[in-house]
């Protein structure tokens, strides 16, 4: 059941940060591993700002979304650089 949970916030921050940071660019399956970065990201700032160490703990879709939007501005702004795009 953890699993198919894990997989829903990813899937969910995903997609959600897809919507934030430009649609149709990016396929499901790279949302989705987005999402799943985005929750571990999500997860160690959460837990860096609260004060509960570098603890793995459930950040939480808002978390999740926070950390998932932070990965894919990386990986646009890396693939804009790779393709001679300045960033925007």
């Amino acid at each position: 059941m953890l699993i198919l949970a894990v997989i829903v916030v990813g899937l969910a921050a995903g997609w959600v940060a897809g919507l934030l940071v430009g649609r149709g660019r990016f396929s499901w399956g790279q949302l989705f591993v987005v999402g799943l970065a985005g929750s571990f990201v999500g997860g160690m700032l959460g837990s860096l700002l609260f004060g509960d160490g570098l603890e793995l703990r459930p950040s939480g879709l808002v978390g999740s979304v926070v950390g998932a939007t932070l990965v894919l501005l990386v990986v646009r702004t890396v693939l804009e650089r790779q393709a001679g795009k300045s960033p925007k």
